[in-house]
């Protein structure tokens, strides 16, 4: 009888773990992905492709399976501005759910305002230390 017992009470473990692990791997199945790409080139070329790169992996992926940012900073800061030639591109990618972020301390350095800037982007106080701490966080890097 207590040989039955104990094995019944194994066999609970052991179902109990299957479930477990399986929800676990569930789980982490459903987490999103999230990249963090950097932008620090004043080059439309690399602009583009940064953009490109944020498109496809919402194509890939699904855009509601991601999350992407871009940290923009350094000579990359004026591809952020109004009269810049990707512009367009950038409020595409914003409308699609992809946050650019402006690094402050660029700004402050190179005297541009924020009424200078595109007016859906965020603002970061330093883009390297937000590249760190998403890094820190996870997130994918990726520097096109």
């Amino acid at each position: 009888m207590m040989l039955k017992n104990f094995r019944h009470l194994m066999l609970g473990f052991v179902m109990a773990f299957a479930v477990l692990t399986h929800s676990a791997v569930s789980m982490a199945a459903q987490q999103k992905a999230k990249i963090v790409l950097q932008v620090s080139d004043n080059d439309p070329a690399k602009w583009n492709l940064a953009l490109n790169n944020a498109r496809n992996a919402q194509d890939d992926l699904g855009k509601d399976n991601i999350d992407i940012e871009i940290v923009v900073y350094g000579p990359g800061i004026h591809m952020l501005r109004m009269e810049a030639t990707t512009a367009t591109r950038v409020t595409q990618a914003i409308k699609s759910g992809i946050s650019i972020v402006a690094c402050e301390n660029t700004m402050t350095a190179q005297k541009i305002n924020k009424a200078d800037m595109h007016d859906a982007i965020s603002y970061v106080p330093a883009g390297v230390i937000q590249l760190m701490k998403r890094q820190q966080q996870g997130w994918a890097y990726i520097r096109p």
